[in-house]
């Protein structure tokens, strides 16, 4: 698998390694492209990610991430996907022209076939995978989302005449109160601060 590190980027191949996989990361910004291999990835241009690639995720927001050259040395059965943006990531244009045949094998599947046999499987189109080829985003994503409009606005109105005109970030003790009920409802227990431990991460008393 191969995905462009940004921020977008960075959860999919985190989950992708979670699940036990072997996460190529492409890139063009040498800092995240640090980032990516102190975190332990590979990191490599894009032509030879696609060398090695069973399965390739953009999720960079930018086009044509996914081109000719790409195509021309892609496994055969190379499964490509986006989770970033609009279907311009993947250039479908030139696959198109690549290719000498079309069949969808199963829904949200379109293969592509090549002039020397080798197939590449784009999936949902080349629009965003997890809204082209399923039913939306899942429950354990949306719920927290929600969660996060509902206490926003509520925020908003005990706060009515006390903010400036402008955008505010959502105050940190919010998220944490959603965090908490989230790991709640997963069943999941974390440790607590003592009090001392507490005092002594906003104390300069003690220390170096």
């Amino acid at each position: 698998m191969t995905t462009n590190q940004k921020v977008a980027g960075s959860s999919p191949a985190e989950r992708a390694r979670g699940l036990g996989t072997n996460v190529v990361v492409t890139e063009v910004d040498p800092v995240r492209a640090l980032e990516a291999a102190m975190d332990g990835y590979r990191v490599m241009p894009m032509v030879e990610a696609a060398r090695v690639a069973d399965c390739i995720v953009a999720t960079t927001g930018d086009r044509d991430v996914v081109d000719g050259e790409d195509f021309a040395v892609m496994k055969d059965g190379c499964i490509v996907a986006n989770s970033g943006h609009f279907n311009i990531e993947v250039d479908i244009p030139t696959l198109e022209a690549m290719s000498v045949e079309k069949r969808q094998p199963r829904p949200f599947v379109d293969q592509y076939i090549l002039e020397d046999g080798r197939r590449i499987n784009l999936l949902g189109e080349g629009r965003l995978i997890n809204l082209a080829s399923a039913e939306g985003h899942p429950s354990a994503v949306m719920d927290m989302s929600f969660a996060n409009q509902a206490l926003a606005s509520e925020f908003l109105l005990k706060s009515k005449g006390k903010l400036a005109n402008g955008g505010h970030a959502l105050p940190k003790d919010v998220d944490r109160e959603i965090a908490s009920l989230k790991l709640k409802a997963m069943g999941i227990a974390i440790d607590e601060l003592t009090e001392e431990q507490a005092r002594y991460l906003v104390s300069w008393e003690e220390g170096t």
